[in-house]
């Protein structure tokens, strides 16, 4: 019976570990596709916070209101990221619209890192579902907000925290099955 030298073995072993590593990422892999988890949704760490203390001047051009955080306590209230230059903003936007005209709630805007004129060209388009838009050109507002990129919307409750954030357009599912159940929950909330 010839035993193997330890060299052998050894190269075996340098062959096999990267097969091994492969299969356990894969296997984790696996169990992460196959859990069930949406795995569209991230996580948010405002969620159960007040509102980032916000004050930004109105759309300029616009004879709205800007956005103001001490407006949303008192009342549900959502808070649309926007922009003009967001191709799934504006295939959102007519989810937008009917959420507008639902009179139980606040619909806001924050217009994300835009040109005024662009903006206004866009609502006066699309139409406008905002009763206040905040104008945050450089930013920095989005960045308190937690905010990943455009379009997101946030449901604050009446005491003014944040209670849900969807991340990325919405779509009728999403608005039926995700946003309206949130927003619903926020309302009966005393």
């Amino acid at each position: 019976m010839s035993r193997q030298p330890p060299q052998t073995r050894s190269r075996r072993l340098i062959f096999l570990l990267p097969l091994g590593v492969f299969l356990t990422l894969s296997g984790i892999f696996l169990m992460q596709l196959m859990s069930g988890r949406d795995i569209s949704e991230l996580p948010s760490a405002l969620i159960g916070e007040p509102a980032p203390e916000t004050q930004l001047p109105p759309l300029s051009g616009s004879n709205l209101p800007g956005l103001d955080s001490k407006e949303f306590e008192g009342q549900v209230t959502l808070v649309n990221v926007f922009a003009s230059w967001c191709v799934p903003c504006r295939d959102e936007h007519p989810m937008m619209m009917e959420l507008g005209r639902d009179g139980r709630f606040v619909v806001t805007g924050l217009n994300y890192k835009d040109k005024p004129a662009n903006a206004l060209q866009f609502l006066t388009e699309l139409g406008n579902p905002y009763s206040a838009i905040g104008a945050d050109e450089n930013g920095r507002a989005g960045i308190y907000w937690g905010v990943y990129g455009v379009p997101e919307t946030f449901v604050l409750g009446k005491d003014g925290r944040i209670s849900y954030k969807h991340v990325g357009p919405l779509t009728p599912a999403s608005l039926r099955d995700r946003l309206m159940p949130e927003i619903e929950k926020a309302l009966a909330a005393s």
